[in-house]
């Protein structure tokens, strides 16, 4: 591995030396494979977290494959406008008991080894595994996990949403590569072209970009949740319209079920309570139009439903409640529900059968990416070349 040495830094200096740390990391798994010696993983491990001064770390797998992995340090909802200080985000608790931090995947996950040894990595400059199906999104993570502690899993909509109601709070909104390998608002930004499809840039390698393509305009922060590739995120479908979801952040529990028939679904009352499935007056995306298409909207009942051809879409910021019903805080949390003006992607929902989520946007789409589009239009089973996903792990 190349010659790191700790010290002060500028910025240009800040992000040369944490990408020089990460290509050194890459090149060799590309080149050897993954590191099972405890005390090569250890320097790896060390590099990281001192070069990203705590913010960065390389996480091993079952097998030794390493993944660069940010740490998302918990907070509550006062933080981000939406509750109080005794309060914390719903992705910070997890199987009823609170959690310091969850790590994510600063780059989207690109595939290693293959058949029984297919894993999903977090590493810069590959390309992103695209055309794969949430069913095996999810597993290329969860075989990731062995015998230590933690839970890696397939990120989560809790998750994503905490990361995004940040970058709000803030102010500051990653662009990313929405317009053929680059930003359609600074088209002098550019990543390095993985993919190419009608003569056009597709994707681009996790982290080419430029440092405003990370969620917080750092060197240390998580890349490309603007474009790219759509990503599957955990815990939160549609069942013919109803909003289903794993309570808080149980999805990233290895053992969590989201299966069709999982009994650990729950709906929403627009008060807030969970409740089972199909109970009456749940929250429900209906649609302004015939056949469930024009607006998507949040009802208690859906009285326009898709055929399974149509879909509904409006930008995210523009979703609107039917009259008379409340949208409970929790949408909102989970970033289904948008609080303000200044949250950047379209919402995209078919209301018939078991749509699952993804979040984020893909190459060509424009200002209908961002840190808040979601797309709520695809069945388990379908995969498409500008779907991917991000692994994350958890303690």
């Amino acid at each position: 591995m190349s010659t790191y040495v700790s010290g002060p830094y500028t910025s240009g200096r800040l992000l040369r030396d944490v990408r020089a740390v990460e290509d050194a990391i890459t090149q060799e798994f590309l080149e050897r494979g993954p590191t099972t010696n405890p005390t090569d993983q250890k320097s790896m491990t060390e590099r990281m977290l001192d070069v990203s001064q705590g913010r960065n770390s390389v996480i091993f797998d079952d097998q030794g494959n390493p993944s660069i992995m940010v740490r998302v340090p918990a907070y509550t909802l006062d933080l981000v406008g939406l509750g109080d200080y005794r309060t914390l985000h719903p992705a910070f608790i997890v199987d009823g008991n609170a959690v310091p931090e969850f790590w994510v995947g600063k780059y989207q996950a690109s595939r290693a080894g293959s058949g029984s040894t297919q894993r999903a990595v977090s590493l810069r400059g590959l390309d992103p595994w695209a055309a794969i199906d949430f069913d095996n999104a999810r597993n290329a993570v969860l075989d990731k996990n062995g015998d230590g502690p933690g839970h890696w899993h397939l990120m989560t909509n809790a998750e994503w949403a905490a990361i995004a109601l940040w970058c709000y709070a803030n102010g500051y909104y990653p662009r990313g590569n929405n317009q053929y390998g680059r930003d359609y608002t600074r088209t002098d930004e550019k990543g390095s072209a993985t993919y190419v499809t009608g003569g056009n840039i597709g994707r681009v390698g996790g982290g080419t970009g430029p440092v405003g393509w990370s969620h917080d305009g750092t060197p240390f922060g998580i890349w490309d949740l603007n474009g790219n590739v759509w990503e599957w995120v955990g815990g939160f479908r549609l069942n013919d319209g109803e909003i289903h979801i794993l309570p808080n952040n149980d999805a990233a529990l290895s053992t969590a079920d989201q299966s069709a028939d999982s009994p650990q679904w729950r709906a929403i009352m627009p008060d807030g309570t969970l409740v089972e499935p199909g109970t009456d007056g749940t929250l429900k995306f209906d649609a302004t139009g015939a056949n469930g298409a024009g607006n998507p909207i949040l009802n208690t009942k859906v009285e326009s439903q898709s055929t399974g051809n149509e879909s509904a879409n409006v930008l995210f910021r523009d979703l609107q409640a039917a009259p008379g019903v409340d949208v409970p805080p929790v949408l909102r949390q989970l970033g289904i529900a948008p609080i303000g003006s200044g949250q950047p992607g379209r919402l995209y929902v078919r209301n018939i059968g078991e749509r699952l989520s993804r979040r984020g946007g893909a190459w060509a789409d424009s200002s209908n990416a961002g840190a808040f589009a979601l797309a709520l239009i695809l069945a388990p089973a379908y995969s498409d070349y500008i779907s991917g996903f991000r692994a994350a792990f958890v303690i």
